[in-house]
């Protein structure tokens, strides 16, 4: 397997984003040809929110995935996680008429919550940014309830023969376009490597499993460009 971690410590990942959390959003555009917002529309409707007050949305970036569980109910607690300062506070103001949602600068590694204490964890787009994957996922088990869904939306690279082409030929632009809508292109070199070293959905799937994660299932989008998985801590 390739050094999955060599693009990955945490320092050169916050170079990342304070490079581009102005033009975050774009970046995503530009990473999925605008795709990514009906991808993450297709994620949180898949969240069930009948028992579930309280919500982690990890890595949560610009705040995107929040402001669709808003707008899905108005009256969970939406917890926002966000290891990057700046990130965390790019949209912050959107925010401030909502009481329940509250925001955290802090590793997915060393989440400032308490044991079986939040109902769903969601993260988008954040899992392959995390230095430190066994330990995240152990966390995430850790302070979920009996019961607490895990969500993930995360790009994966192409197997597919066609579309791989596709997409490889689409990657190696990547860079360049970042380079004319960012005047930085280190941003999308780092975000287009860090999919081709990234584990595979199986092997995410595998590492669900070993820290206790159950019913574990996983729905490609496009081929496999994107996949969404879910599971559940059924025991402590």
């Amino acid at each position: 397997m390739k050094n999955i971690h060599q693009y990955k410590n945490t320092n050169l990942v916050n170079k990342v984003f304070d490079s581009a959390f102005k033009k975050y959003d774009m970046m995503n555009d530009i990473m999925s040809l605008g795709t990514h917002r009906i991808w993450k529309q297709q994620f949180v409707d898949t969240v069930i929110l009948e028992n579930n007050n309280r919500i982690v949305d990890m890595a949560s970036g610009t705040g995107d995935i929040s402001r669709l569980l808003i707008q899905k109910n108005k009256s969970k607690e939406i917890i926002r996680i966000e290891p990057n300062f700046n990130m965390l506070n790019q949209n912050i103001d959107e925010f401030k008429s909502y009481k329940n949602i509250k925001h955290l600068c802090s590793y997915a590694e060393t989440v400032p919550l308490k044991n079986n204490s939040i109902d769903s964890y969601l993260i988008s787009f954040g899992l392959r940014n995390i230095s430190k994957l066994d330990i995240a996922l152990k966390e995430a088990f850790r302070i979920l309830k009996k019961g607490g869904g895990f969500y993930c939306l995360e790009f994966y690279k192409v197997n597919k023969p066609i579309l791989r082409e596709i997409y490889n030929f689409y990657s190696k632009s990547i860079p360049a376009l970042g380079k004319v809508f960012n005047q930085d292109s280190k941003p999308y070199e780092y975000l287009t490597k860090s999919i081709e070293d990234f584990y595979s959905q199986k092997e995410i799937s595998n590492k669900l499993r070993d820290v206790g994660f159950r019913n574990i299932s996983t729905r490609d989008i496009l081929g496999g460009i994107a996949s969404i998985h879910y599971s559940w801590k059924l025991n402590d």
